[in-house]
């Protein structure tokens, strides 16, 4: 797969928790199994939906293993005469962690070896769409039964937990929103430093440079990583300052409201 391009995001380790013992006693039990998840390239755009699987996880960064039981019980699809259908018939468990992990509402899944179609059933679940490849006549029909039985999940149960993005707030629009005007003079917390807010939302330090409020910081006071939102101050009536970024989250909690 490395040869052909492909690029490894994590292998991901199937810890069964219940494997089937090696009954002839000749080898280990075989109580794992490999998934690998790869990207077309290292530039290549992929789906990872962190956010939910965190929420998932309890709060958790999910980790690559992944504590999972065999298919077992009434989910284990058998014949007429009671015996086994597929020997390796994956959990539904496993497929709504994999789907849900990497791709969104709507998307196409496609996979190659359909057997008794627990991709199909997990996918109809989760709004997606899905294409199944099997050469099994046997396994297609109790595929199609299983995918047919299955009623999607409600569309508004579907959306995924996002990182909720913090609102981007410029520095004029104090000034438009009446919270600062231009004409008034910021310092910084010892005062040991002015600059005067223009109409057009830089300022002007004593020395006459002119920027933004995060460069006329690191002008002043020779850092490169001054922010001007708490470096900058304003002193109220009662001669207290305030930093600029007390009056962005008066704005910010008007906006949300």
């Amino acid at each position: 797969m490395q040869n052909l391009g492909w690029w490894f995001l994590n292998d991901v380790v199937w810890i069964k928790v219940n494997p089937l013992p090696n009954f002839k006693g000749t080898r280990l039990t075989n109580a794992h199994e490999t998934l690998l998840w790869c990207a077309k390239s290292p530039q290549a755009k992929y789906t990872f939906n962190y956010e939910a699987m965190k929420v998932f996880n309890e709060g958790k960064q999910l980790r690559s293993d992944w504590y999972l039981p065999l298919c077992q019980g009434s989910e284990r699809i058998k014949d007429a005469s009671g015996k086994t259908l597929h020997p390796t018939q994956k959990p539904t468990s496993l497929l709504y962690r994999i789907i849900l992990a990497s791709t969104n509402v709507g998307d196409l899944i496609i996979d190659p070896f359909f057997g008794t179609g627990t991709t199909g059933v997990v996918a109809k679940q989760l709004g997606r769409h899905f294409i199944g490849i099997e050469k099994d006549k046997k396994y297609v029909s109790f595929a199609q039964k299983r995918i047919d039985s299955v009623s999607p999940i409600p569309l508004e149960s579907l959306e995924i937990t996002q990182k909720k993005q913090p609102l981007s707030i410029p520095f004029g629009a104090l000034l438009e929103n009446n919270l600062l005007s231009a004409g008034t003079v910021l310092t910084d917390a010892r005062k040991k430093f002015k600059a005067t807010v223009r109409a057009d939302g830089s300022v002007q330090t004593d020395s006459g440079f002119i920027g933004s409020i995060h460069q006329a910081a690191v002008h002043v006071h020779k850092s490169s990583d001054n922010n001007g939102w708490t470096f900058w101050h304003i002193q109220d009536k009662k001669g207290n300052l305030h930093t600029l970024d007390s009056l962005r989250q008066q704005l910010l909690s008007k906006t949300l409201d």
